[in-house]
């Protein structure tokens, strides 16, 4: 029967009908799109290890009651988890190497950086990277981001502070091989091309900085920006095909795409201040978090705009990527001040591409 021979009373119960299925299809779209877990306080970075089906994700828990963190290996389709590694040390950093399987942790507020077998979930090793103490006038240098050179087994730590380093360790010996210098004020961002032997930094004073990891030296620096506003430039991805960078900037509402080549803008993408960054070659797209809008952005890289908008309050912080590009992974932490602990514990979010 057709709608145009329904008496009013039935059209309307149908079009009520239709619209409740509609709506209910939407909400099973919705569920199946995004998971959301709890997992513990004091959630940051995580690493993706396809050989053993894992995410990791380190956990720094609370800052008053809990002198350690725990390390969680969670199943990467249902966000449960499967395993609990507790350190001795807060793990903020996280970085993979799946050539040697090694889980490589920053600790942040102890100047090391910890290395876990990804199989057994073993501490390897751990390697003092600045031991110098913390005064009410000295503060040393903390290790903040890692990335792993799966070529030569190598990891490079970015150690933040007024005048920043990145740190080279050696993944098979565990021991600090060099300590590239001049890496300017908060240089925090770390980026790698193995292949290229390039390594990118970006810090606050607004420099794109290039390292050749054949010599460890310096090669270039170039400040994106001289529009005289203040800028933290924050983190960076590469596309490592298309030769260009996305980069964070924590003080300003854009995200920048800079051509690695010659450390020219050649975007500047509209979206609200910004974190981590990410970009994913499987789908030509860069997903950014914002941690004070509580979103996270999925910017197209063909038209370098923002397609679409996830809402994942309270304060989304960092990101991890399945092996096939098609599943994105963020850690959202609930609001907590040194004062005022959080109580209830940081989520980790599961997105379907």
């Amino acid at each position: 029967m057709s709608l145009r021979h329904l008496s009013a009373p039935r059209l309307h119960r149908s079009l009520l009908l239709t619209s409740l299925l509609l709506a209910g299809s939407f909400n099973l779209h919705a569920a199946e799109e995004l998971l959301r877990k709890p997992v513990a306080k004091g959630a940051y970075e995580m690493a993706v290890s396809p050989q053993e089906n894992a995410l990791w994700v380190a956990t720094v828990q609370s800052r008053k009651t809990d002198k350690g963190g725990v390390i969680y290996r969670l199943d990467p389709t249902t966000l449960d988890i499967t395993q609990a590694i507790h350190s001795d040390l807060k793990p903020f950093g996280a970085a993979i190497d799946n050539q040697s399987q090694t889980l490589w942790l920053g600790n942040t507020t102890d100047g090391a950086v910890t290395a876990v077998d990804a199989k057994t979930g073993e501490v390897k090793g751990r390697v003092v990277l600045d031991a110098r103490k913390r005064t009410e006038t000295f503060r040393p240098l903390q290790p903040r981001e890692l990335v792993a050179d799966e070529t030569t087994n190598t990891v490079y730590i970015t150690g933040l502070g007024k005048e920043s380093v990145v740190w080279v360790v050696d993944g098979k010996t565990l021991k600090l091989k060099t300590t590239i210098t001049s890496t300017g004020t908060m240089g925090t961002g770390l980026a790698l091309d193995a292949a290229a032997k390039r390594l990118y930094v970006t810090n606050a004073d607004g420099e794109l900085i290039t390292i050749d990891t054949g010599t460890n030296k310096i090669l270039s620096r170039k400040k994106l920006l001289d529009d005289g506003k203040e800028h933290m430039l924050l983190n960076i991805s590469l596309d490592v095909k298309g030769q260009r960078a996305f980069i964070t900037d924590s003080k300003q509402p854009q995200v920048l795409v800079v051509d690695t080549r010659d450390g020219k803008v050649t975007a500047k993408i509209d979206a609200p201040e910004s974190l981590a960054v990410l970009f994913n070659p499987a789908r030509n797209e860069a997903y950014v978090t914002h941690r004070k809008a509580g979103q996270v952005s999925v910017i197209d890289g063909k038209t370098n705009k923002v397609v679409k908008t996830f809402a994942t309050p309270t304060f989304p912080n960092s990101l991890a990527l399945s092996a096939d590009g098609q599943t994105l992974y963020v850690t959202v932490k609930q609001e907590s001040t040194r004062e005022k602990e959080a109580t209830q514990p940081d989520d980790v979010i599961r997105i379907a591409l």
